[in-house]
């Protein structure tokens, strides 16, 4: 009998006839909801819905309002935040426009339960038939850990808004939240390709993470953060013009505040630093492209040339369209594809030794 059809016996626990292949496809549609849930926080941020829902109910939440009464409560408790007073309100807007945005919130939590239930059940199940292989447990507990985190940081984002003063929620806190969902999906992809090698090879060992690696996840990292900080300011809107901005390489910066407050705080010098760090992300993606290639996996360095490259293409398009949503959305999206494309380069370079 080959390897790939030896059973599983974790200790302590009966005879499994379930091969890691299952639990890696497991993970993958994990993965695949958690870029669902990436594109719908783009369009509920660019739409200014992640306020519209001003408590967080776990249970009762799931359910939207199901009657007018209901609706207006939810509406007047939106009043009573700086949003609504300083924008939405002198706007005009109408309880028909509030649905719209509470509906875009409402889903996005929705689909948060769902990973939740998606991971959880199935995780239970695979651990009482004794499925999960040796080692294996701990790593999919942080997983599951990590997916609370995000939730408890998506409502200490929306909290960070909920006063007279604010208009919006902290970037601060949005990119923390933004960035734990994509380390998730960076996890779920890594586990599910050590699962797959183990389906292959009963004794093989969990893959490490290579120097070069590191340094591409690294310099990406600082490009995602920034664009998160991008996205939380509105810093899109600072240029329409690429590649130069207001008609100049570098943008006029005020620094009165100091140099850390401009560095994290000023719209127009972080725009500058996104749309330029970009292009080291990108020769740092190259480089590992190239290794993945000369290591005998094409597909893989095709996956991140592709990924990198309409990543590229549609950020100098939101910019020039200043911020379209849907070009926007598309943006962010193929960014939660491009975690992915890196995470699944770096554990095939992790199998080689590259």
């Amino acid at each position: 009998m080959s390897a790939a059809a030896d059973t599983i016996e974790p200790e302590g626990s009966p005879s499994s006839q379930i091969r890691p292949v299952a639990l890696a496809r497991w993970l993958f549609a994990v993965a695949a909801l958690v870029t669902l849930i990436v594109a719908v926080g783009g369009i509920t941020r660019l739409t200014e819905s992640g306020l519209s829902i001003t408590e967080w109910k776990p249970v009762t939440g799931a359910l939207p309002p199901l009657t007018e009464a209901h609706w207006q409560t939810e509406f007047e408790a939106y009043q009573q935040i700086g949003e609504y007073q300083q924008v939405a309100g002198p706007q005009g807007m109408t309880l028909e426009q509030y649905k719209f945005i509470y509906f875009w919130e409402w889903f996005h939590r929705l689909i948060g339960r769902v990973i939740g239930l998606v991971f959880a059940v199935p995780l239970a199940w695979f651990w009482l038939k004794g499925a999960i292989p040796p080692g294996y447990k701990p790593r999919l507990l942080a997983l599951l850990a990590l997916g609370g985190l995000q939730g408890a940081f998506g409502w200490f984002m929306v909290r960070s808004g909920l006063n007279t003063e604010m208009t919006d929620v902290s970037h601060f806190w949005l990119s923390i939240h933004l960035l734990t969902a994509l380390f998730t999906l960076a996890g779920l992809i890594w586990t599910a390709r050590d699962l797959l090698v183990l389906d292959k090879d009963s004794g093989a060992k969990p893959t490490r993470l290579t120097g070069l690696s590191l340094l591409t996840a690294i310099i990406l990292f600082i490009q995602l953060l920034l664009g998160a900080w991008v996205a939380g300011l509105n810093a899109g809107l600072a240029s329409d013009s690429w590649p130069l901005m207001q008609g100049r390489l570098f943008p006029e910066i005020g620094w009165n505040n100091g140099f850390l407050w401009t560095l994290t705080h000023d719209p127009f010098l972080l725009h500058w630093l996104h749309r330029w760090w970009a292009w080291v992300a990108v020769a740092a993606l190259i480089v590992m492209a190239r290794a993945l290639k000369k290591a005998g996996d094409r597909p893989a360095s095709i996956y991140i040339h592709s990924a990198f490259g309409i990543q590229i293409l549609l950020g100098i398009a939101t910019v020039m369209t200043m911020v379209e949503l849907w070009i926007a959305v598309a943006h962010q999206l193929v960014g939660a594809l491009l975690v992915a494309a890196t995470a699944w380069g770096a554990h095939r370079l992790g199998q080689r030794g590259t």
